[in-house]
């Protein structure tokens, strides 16, 4: 059914549980091969777009990082017909200019996981997917644009290092992160969600919500001041999917990106 068909798919993170900015709301699940999606997939609409919206780790954040069925997540919004998909994802800061509240737009990644499924290509055929630029630039400066217009404070860069969980850094590893890896923001949920986006074709970025500083910097963090973050984080997520939303072309611009063309070259 068309009702049940969207061009934009969002993936909310920790602290965006539900899709309050949408209207003429409906639930549906989807059937993967893969198993079942992270919960049901709420479609909506935003200035006369179709939305599809995802709560990665289930509405009560049920499900830990390293449990996500990131393949059933993905190919279910592929299903539906989505082109362009908004990750949103809390992260931890690497470099003290990265302050909590900040929002960023990372260019690339490290992966650091170690046991989770990472390919729809598991046999039969193989794909080498090329990952040197992992994200959509055209995404990510539609998102850099709206949150400078609304007045939120994003930085344009930024290299997310993606650690296995659900356990945090040690001290010694989160210096090596900073100071070896020269990574900019940490999380527990990038891989291998973005490489099976590009494997389907889809045009994916991340808006990235700081919520503290990683290990590093010593400085003591309380579950209640990560909750604050995440509350006033979640509010400015909302404004800015609304105007990245408003301002997405009905199809991706192939002139901006290649994640629309990534298989053209990956096949063998």
């Amino acid at each position: 059914m068309e009702s049940e068909k969207a061009t934009i798919a969002v993936i909310g993170g920790s602290g965006l549980y539900d899709p309050q900015i949408f209207s003429n709301t409906k639930e549906i699940k989807i059937y993967t091969p893969y198993g079942e999606t992270s919960d049901l997939i709420t479609i909506g609409t935003l200035e006369g777009k179709r939305v599809a919206f995802l709560p990665r780790h289930g509405k009560r954040h049920r499900i830990p990082p390293h449990k996500i069925n990131y393949r059933a997540n993905i190919w279910a919004l592929n299903q539906l017909g989505a082109k362009w998909v908004i990750s949103v994802s809390a992260v931890g800061s690497l470099r003290m200019d990265y302050k909590p509240g900040d929002f960023v737009v990372p260019d690339q990644f490290i992966d650091m996981t170690k046991g989770r499924e990472y390919t729809f290509y598991d046999g039969n055929v193989v794909a080498h997917i090329s990952m040197a630029e992992p994200f959509c630039n055209n995404l990510r400066k539609i998102a850099i644009e709206s949150a400078q217009k609304l007045g939120i404070t994003i930085h344009e860069s930024g290299t997310y290092i993606c650690i296995e969980g659900p356990r945090f850094s040690t001290r010694a590893e989160s210096r090596v992160w900073k100071e070896v890896f020269r990574s900019d923001i940490i999380g527990m949920t990038l891989v291998p969600e973005v490489n099976l986006a590009c494997e389907m074709q889809m045009c994916y970025a991340v808006i990235a919500t700081v919520t503290d500083y990683d290990v590093f910097a010593d400085i003591p963090v309380t579950a209640e001041e990560v909750t604050r973050v995440l509350a006033e984080n979640a509010e400015k997520s909302k404004k800015l999917l609304y105007e990245v939303i408003k301002r997405l072309p009905e199809k991706p611009d192939e002139r901006e990106c290649s994640c629309c063309q990534s298989l053209k070259t990956a096949l063998i």
